[in-house]
Order: structure tokens, then C-alpha cells, then sequence
């Protein structure tokens, strides 16, 4: 049996447009304004992508994706056009009776998985640094650097020079890495002033925190409904899949600094927590959902 984990919650709203290699900005959801998720209608493409992104191993069967799109109200044609069109953009690659991620998307839900753990390794106090070196660019180029650094987790300092510190893995978004040697040099450097001070100026801190607490708090008030396992948690999947993918998104935003560069209330630890419950129990949910399925079926 196909291992269903964080089935429909893979932050796939940042998807939608022609960037999936772009971590920034925030999920949007059809329901309005939302501190925790925003404001963009969630498309098929959308939905489909963050099932996906969310299930361990990524491949689920054809009636439980269209299933869990009903949730949003997509309809069954809506959902089978958008799949077509995701496996001919080589998005999804159909196998038995349903559909498992590919292309981009399949390196996307690497670096969440990676994000979603953290586990940086010790820190010494060095920081990588990465300075451009090629000597004519094309806004393509820029613009692919940008995503390529954002994937890589390191920050611009100024034009040209991207700076964090050297705690995560060096063989970490192996393709990012790839088109970065190619218009940057790689240096290890240590500040002389405040290394807190230079981590506050590359990252807004502040803004990551107050939104992963907000999602945090959030997650524990779906726990218990979904923990019931009755019509109740089947009535809060749409809104968990959301606060969820939000989740999963904060965690790609987050930079992963080393602890003595961090606040000393830093949320990261008790929001990972927290979505490891609340994961569990989501997950519970959708196993009944799908055995349901296959019962009427």
C-alpha cells in the first residue's frame, strides 16, 4: 500500500505561474484575506501539485487527487484537464491508476522535505559567500540566479554578493548549485563585525516569526478536531490543506541560521513540532477518506 504522507498540504499555491523553482511569497486561498495563507484562488494546477508535494513517496491514484479537488470545489473535468496538461508539461508521469510527480516539481518537494527536517550541520562561524564573477549577463540570467541563491538559502548582501552561514549541507539543491558556478565564484569568509547584526540586515527575522507563530497557533487549533476522527475532521481538510501548505511554505522561507544568529525566541522548533502532530493527524484523516473511497468503489 502506497504510503500517504502529508497528503494534499505540498504548498503547491506558489506553483500556479510558470516558476516552480521560485520559494518565495506566500500560499493565497480562495476563502479571503488571511495573515497565515492569503488571497489567491487556488487553482486545479494548484491543488493537484500541493497533493502531490505533500504525499511520501509523491504518486497518489487518479480518484483520490480528483476527491480531494472536490474539497475546492474543482470539478471532476476541471481536474482531469489539469492533469493532462501537467503530464504533458512534465509535470506528473502517469503510473498504474494514477499519477507521480516529475520535473521540477520532484526537486521542489526535495527541498522541502530538507526544509521541513532542518538539520543543519555544526557551525564553526564561517559563512559562505558567493560573488558574481561572469562578466555579461542577461536579465534571464539574473533572474536565474536569484531563484538558484533563494533555493541555496543564502541572501544578497549587495549587487552581486550573497552571503550565509556555512551550516547546511554543501552538496544541498545540487542544480541550484550547478547554474550558480556558472556566473559566481565561492569563498569562505568570516565577519569581523556582529555576525547577529549581518543576519538581521540579509533576513527580516521578525516577519518569519510572528508568521510562524501565527501558523503554529493555527495548527494547534485544527489538531483536535482532526484528532476526533469523525464527520468533523472530514469537515476541516480544505482549511488544514491550506494552514498546511503555508506551513510547508514557512519552512522553505526559513533560513536555518545557526542558533547563536537567531532570536532567542525563535519559533522554528515548536512550529516543526507542532506540524508533526498535527501531520499525523491529517494523515489518519485522509487514510479513512481513501478507504472509504475505495469501500464505495
Amino acid at each position: 500500500m502506497t504510503q500517504l504522507r502529508n497528503i494534499g498540504r505540498g504548498n503547491a499555491a506558489v506553483e500556479a505561474g510558470p516558476d516552480p523553482g521560485n520559494d518565495g511569497g506566500a500560499l493565497r486561498a480562495s476563502h479571503g484575506a488571511d495573515p497565515a495563507t492569503g488571497t489567491r484562488p487556488l487553482t486545479a494546477r494548484s491543488v493537484l501539485a500541493s497533493t502531490l508535494l505533500g504525499t511520501d513517496p509523491p504518486w497518489l491514484p487518479t480518484l483520490l487527487l480528483v476527491r480531494v479537488s472536490a474539497l475546492f470545489g474543482l470539478s471532476e473535468g476541471t481536474v482531469r484537464t489539469a492533469i493532462s496538461r501537467m503530464a504533458a508539461a512534465g509535470d506528473l508521469v502517469a503510473e498504474g491508476d494514477g499519477y507521480r510527480l516529475a520535473g521540477p516539481l520532484l526537486e521542489r518537494q526535495a527541498r522541502q522535505l530538507s526544509s521541513r527536517a532542518s538539520r543543519p550541520k555544526r557551525w564553526t562561524g564561517s559563512w559562505e559567500q558567493a560573488v558574481v564573477v561572469a562578466d555579461q549577463r542577461s536579465a534571464a540570467d539574473r533572474t536565474a540566479l536569484r531563484k538558484a541563491m533563494r533555493q541555496l538559502k543564502l541572501a544578497e548582501w549587495r549587487e552581486g554578493v550573497w552571503l550565509r552561514p556555512a551550516n547546511l549541507d554543501p552538496e544541498r539543491s545540487a542544480d541550484a548549485r550547478t547554474l550558480a558556478d556558472t556566473q559566481v565564484s565561492w569563498l569562505q569568509v568570516t565577519p569581523i563585525d556582529d555576525a547577529g547584526a549581518l543576519a538581521s540586515q540579509l533576513w527580516d527575522l521578525t516577519v518569519w516569526a510572528k508568521e510562524a507563530t501565527a501558523l503554529k497557533e493555527r495548527l494547534i487549533m485544527l489538531i483536535p478536531l482532526l484528532e476526533q476522527g469523525d464527520d468533523q475532521a472530514l469537515a476541516v481538510l480544505a482549511e488544514g490543506f491550506v494552514v498546511s501548505a503555508a506551513a510547508l511554505r514557512q519552512f522553505l522561507a526559513d533560513p536555518e541560521l545557526p542558533p547563536p544568529l537567531l532570536p532567542p525566541t525563535w519559533p522554528g522548533p515548536e512550529l516543526r513540532a507542532v506540524y508533526d502532530r498535527f501531520d499525523e493527524a491529517y494523515r489518519n484523516v485522509l487514510l479513512a477518506f481513501w478507504s472509504s473511497l475505495r469501500t464505495q468503489s
